[in-house]
């Protein structure tokens, strides 16, 4: 795809009018900015369909008195961006105008991809832009908790997003014992993001376990719009010192019972013959 070359504005910009308020959107380093050309915008953000092309342009503003040499790159999984002119000089007190092409992938999911134009001076000063694309489409909640195993003191686990909307997890915890319920945790959110497709390995800490028990835990996931998912694990606790217990004790019962065995089938004793004289 033929793209048209970097546009070159060549007007003589006061300095105060063009300088970003410190920590503004596109602010970089001193002497020169990126920033979404036209003006009024944080940030770049386009929407379309799968197998579409979504053209923008960056604006490199340079309000230094010398000349100033750029590349343009991108950052952000899922993202595929053309650059007009990924490298360019830009004189002084100039701002250079770069066309760019995003391409959506024609089996892209629905939903959210973010990433950052990136813009790099010769010397390695950076100055990047927000970029979120919306990849149209139906959108589908759906979690699934994996691989649910107990692991010492922590019950490992994975989520997986299934759907074509990041989800926000909530995730509730609760074990059973030979006795009874063991482990009881209420429903609460996790404090991550999970984007579609990505599978993401967690724990839960369980100090307080059982020394002697076989317990099975099961973990119950939910997300808004996702259908409720559950995973279970079983396992056996055993300590070193509930197990010697239980050692000492298999083998004092074996001895007692090995003694009354012996003792069941001793032979009865002789009867003793009556005293006295013969005559």
């Amino acid at each position: 795809m033929p793209y048209a070359t970097a546009r070159v504005l060549l007007l003589s910009l006061p300095l105060l009018s063009l300088a970003s308020p410190a920590g503004a959107p596109g602010a970089g380093p001193a002497g020169w900015s990126a920033s979404p050309s036209g003006g009024g915008r944080p940030s770049f953000y386009a929407e379309g369909t799968p197998g579409t092309a979504l053209r923008d342009t960056v604006a490199v503003t340079n309000r230094g008195t010398r000349p100033l040499s750029v590349r343009l790159g991108v950052t952000g999984p899922g993202l595929r961006v053309a650059f007009a002119e990924p490298a360019l000089d830009v004189p002084a007190r100039t701002r250079a105008e770069v066309p760019f092409t995003v391409a959506v992938p024609a089996d892209a999911r629905p939903g959210d991809r973010a990433g950052r134009i990136v813009v790099r001076d010769s010397a390695g000063r950076e100055s990047d832009v927000r970029l979120l694309i919306r990849v149209g489409g139906p959108r589908l909640a759906a979690l699934t908790v994996e691989h649910v195993a107990v692991r010492g003191d922590r019950i490992t686990y994975e989520l997986v997003n299934r759907g074509t909307t990041a989800l926000v997890p909530r995730l509730a915890v609760h074990a059973d014992g030979v006795l009874g319920v063991v482990l009881e945790r209420a429903p609460r959110v996790l404090p991550v993001r999970l984007p579609p497709g990505r599978r993401l390995a967690l724990y839960e800490p369980w100090p307080d376990r059982p020394a002697l028990d076989a317990v099975t835990v099961r973990l119950t996931v939910t997300a808004p719009g996702a259908t409720r998912a559950t995973g279970r694990a079983s396992a056996r606790f055993v300590s070193r010192g509930a197990a010697a217990g239980a050692v000492a004790g298999a083998l004092s019962a074996a001895a007692a019972a090995v003694f009354l065995r012996r003792r069941r089938h001793r032979p009865a004793a002789a009867e003793a013959e009556p005293r006295g004289a013969l005559t």
